[in-house]
């Protein structure tokens, strides 16, 4: 971990800047809560990169043409039509 961790003073700066209000016992609090995530982005400074050619291959099925719903169907369960077509609610 690095040799400084952020103390009450920065927890407090930060929260002034999000408009947070926070207590003194809070600011103590997420000190040691910001130092230990800080802890585990260092961690993962650590971690080696892997070298490694993408093989993107397409995952998705094949296009199949079927069927669609009638316009009945499609409507049956549709709390208000009109014409063929759903109707909704007026938004004027």
């Amino acid at each position: 971990m690095s040799d400084t961790s952020p103390g009450p003073d920065e927890v407090r700066h930060v929260a002034r800047l999000a408009r947070v209000a926070i207590s003194e016992e809070e600011a103590e609090q997420f000190a040691g809560q910001f130092a230990d995530i800080l802890g585990y982005f260092e961690t993962l400074d650590e971690v080696p990169e892997v070298e490694r050619d993408a093989d993107l291959v397409n995952v998705m099925r094949e296009d199949e043409i079927r069927d669609g719903l009638e316009q009945e169907a499609a409507l049956s369960n549709a709390p208000e039509s009109e014409e063929g077509y759903f109707k909704g609610p007026n938004v004027s």
